[in-house]
C-alpha cells in the first residue's frame, strides 16, 4: 500500500485555527466587520454548542440535509459524538463513526462549536476506503468538503476567510 503524507494538515489547522479567533474576536467585542486579504468582510454568526446532546442533534441535522446527502453518500451513515480525553484536538473515528470531542474546561469549550465539527464531519463524509487511501487525511477532497460544509452552512464569508488565512488542499505519495 502507498502511504499518502498529509503536507497539507498543519496549514489547514493553522487557517482553521486563525478563522475562530477572529470568530472569538468578533463575539467578545460585538464587533463582525473585519479586513481580510484587502477586503472589509461581516463574519457570520458561528454556532456555539452547550452539551454533547446538541452536538449530536446538530450532526444529525446536517447528515440529514437533502443536499449533503445527494454529494455524499456516507451521509447516510449516522455519527455518534463522545466525549474526548484531554483538551488539546477533537477528532474523527473512521472505524465506528464517531466524533470525539473534549468537553467543557475551566468554563471553556473551544470545540464545541460549528466550524470544529463541521471539519470532523468533513472527515466522516470522506467516500475514500480507510485501509486503501488514495488522498491525505486533510488533502484535496477533505478541503473540498469542509468548504462546502461551511459555505453552505455557515456563509461564504468563512469560506473566503479561511481560504484567505491559507486553507488549500494537496497532498503527496511516498
Amino acid at each position: 500500500m502507498t502511504r499518502v503524507r498529509d503536507i497539507r494538515k498543519s496549514a489547514v489547522y493553522d487557517a482553521e485555527a486563525m478563522v475562530r479567533r477572529m470568530f472569538d474576536l468578533a463575539d467578545e467585542r460585538g464587533l463582525r466587520t473585519v479586513d481580510v486579504a484587502g477586503s472589509s468582510v461581516t463574519l457570520p454568526v458561528e454556532r456555539r454548542f452547550a452539551s454533547l446532546d446538541s452536538v449530536q442533534r446538530y450532526v444529525d441535522a446536517v447528515l440529514a440535509l437533502d443536499w449533503v446527502r445527494a454529494r455524499w453518500p456516507r451521509a447516510a451513515v449516522p455519527v455518534r459524538i463522545r466525549v474526548r480525553a484531554g483538551n488539546t484536538a477533537a477528532h474523527y473515528e473512521n472505524d465506528c463513526a464517531t466524533i470525539a470531542l473534549p468537553e467543557h474546561r475551566a468554563n471553556r469549550a473551544w470545540a464545541f462549536r460549528e466550524l470544529v465539527v463541521l471539519h470532523e464531519l468533513a472527515h466522516h463524509l470522506d467516500p475514500q476506503d480507510p485501509d486503501d487511501p488514495t488522498e491525505a487525511a486533510h488533502g484535496a477532497g477533505f478541503v473540498d468538503r469542509f468548504l462546502t460544509l461551511v459555505g453552505e452552512i455557515i456563509g461564504a464569508e468563512a469560506v473566503f476567510v479561511l481560504r484567505a488565512t491559507g486553507i488549500t488542499g494537496g497532498e503527496q505519495r511516498t
